[in-house]
């Protein structure tokens, strides 16, 4: 989730009440800020932030849908698994016109400068991508690619499975990325829009939802496929989470292109255990 060219509003307050209890907004923030879907984002207070991060995993959800859909048709067609995980490590990449993967590189860069917060900083908000991202971008990548190939191999089946553990499981270290007590690092942007609006509780309640349901999804090709779904999305959590607590310390907070990073590493991630099996 990279920071937008242009300024997005400014959020509200957090102690100011949301305009109106409405549920839909919610998933609107999140579809309309974390895929490319023609979602209509009404409201940019914290109210709505907050339950667009409590429903990023459902965006998630519809994004490895249509990733694992599209390996699948590629296997009707006759389609090898190394083309079918291509195909399928890009859909999310459409889907989010890239986004994560450039908040993947700009974070690359802003940590291999090695230049002070503020420096880091600048470097990660400039438009082109230097060395550390590029070589980030490819590592990750191939790392996808590879995953998704070895889970195609082994049956179909599994190779959606990975597909849409590993989109839950990104989208879900953003909102565990987006609990109370993790600041932004720019007073502007969707990183500071969504910095510390979800309470803990209800990020931990999160997380053990999606993990027992991608257990329970697992389930259906075997005990050993669910523990390593659920598997899957802890170890996803884990390298989030230590990605999350290294820029904290060196940008002194996240930003849009920090949950970016956060994402792509929770799938790749993610992908590396459910093929391993």
């Amino acid at each position: 989730m990279s920071d937008p060219s242009s300024p997005s509003p400014a959020p509200s307050s957090p102690a100011s009440p949301p305009r109106d209890s409405s549920w839909t907004h919610g998933p609107r923030f999140a579809f309309g800020t974390l895929t490319v879907l023609p979602v209509r984002v009404h409201r940019w207070d914290r109210g709505a932030a907050r339950g667009g991060m409590l429903c990023a995993p459902v965006a998630g959800l519809v994004v490895g849908v249509a990733a694992a859909g599209a390996g699948l048709l590629l296997h009707l067609l006759g389609a090898a698994p190394l083309l079918a995980a291509v195909a399928t490590a890009a859909v999310p990449a459409v889907l989010t016109r890239g986004l994560h993967l450039d908040g993947l590189a700009d974070t690359a860069d802003g940590l291999g400068s090695g230049k002070p917060a503020a420096d880091a900083l600048r470097i990660m908000k400039q438009s082109d991508i230097g060395p550390f991202g590029v070589i980030t971008l490819l590592f990750v990548l191939l790392a996808q690619v590879a995953a998704l190939t070895q889970a195609y191999a082994g049956s179909w089946a599994c190779g959606a499975l990975a597909a849409v553990v590993s989109a839950a499981a990104a989208r879900l270290a953003l909102t565990l990325a987006a609990r109370t007590g993790v600041p932004a690092a720019r007073p502007e942007g969707l990183g500071a829009a969504v910095a510390g609006v979800v309470p803990v509780p209800a990020a931990l309640a999160v997380a053990l939802a999606v993990t027992l349901a991608a257990g329970a999804a697992g389930a259906a090709l075997g005990t050993g496929t669910a523990w390593r779904a659920a598997a899957a999305v802890l170890a996803a959590l884990g390298a989030a989470e230590l990605l999350l607590r290294h820029c904290t310390r060196r940008f002194g907070g996240v930003t849009g292109d920090v949950f970016g990073g956060l994402a792509e590493t929770a799938a790749t991630c993610a992908l590396l255990v459910v093929s391993l099996g």
